[in-house]
């Protein structure tokens, strides 16, 4: 079995395809589109939730204003932060996301 960063280049990237770009758009895209909040409206982890939901939402729409900028090495941060709150939301039980775990990270 390789290990980890075997075969990648030794110095670090600072451009990105925008074919890469568009492809995590897609994704993170499709992963807001499936989030449910799963807690009850009125408990703590219902707010939880909604914090988690609003930065995603908020990092998605920073990634498309620095991807239509033309800096899609931001553009490429902000959607993986904003994916990354969506797992993690996820993983926590916070979004029912109907066992997908295509598009998140769920315990096993």
């Amino acid at each position: 079995m390789a290990g980890r960063g075997e075969g990648l280049p030794s110095r670090p990237r600072r451009e990105v395809a925008a074919d890469h770009l568009e492809r995590y758009l897609a994704t993170t895209a499709a992963a807001l589109a499936k989030v449910r909040v799963a807690a009850p409206e009125r408990s703590h982890h219902h707010r939880l939730a909604s914090d988690f939901l609003d930065m995603a939402r908020s990092y998605y729409g920073d990634a498309l204003h620095f991807r239509d900028a033309g800096d899609l090495v931001n553009a490429l941060s902000c959607v993986n932060y904003a994916h990354g709150w969506l797992d993690a939301g996820a993983r926590l039980g916070l979004f029912d996301v109907g066992g997908d775990d295509r598009l998140f990270t769920l315990a096993e």
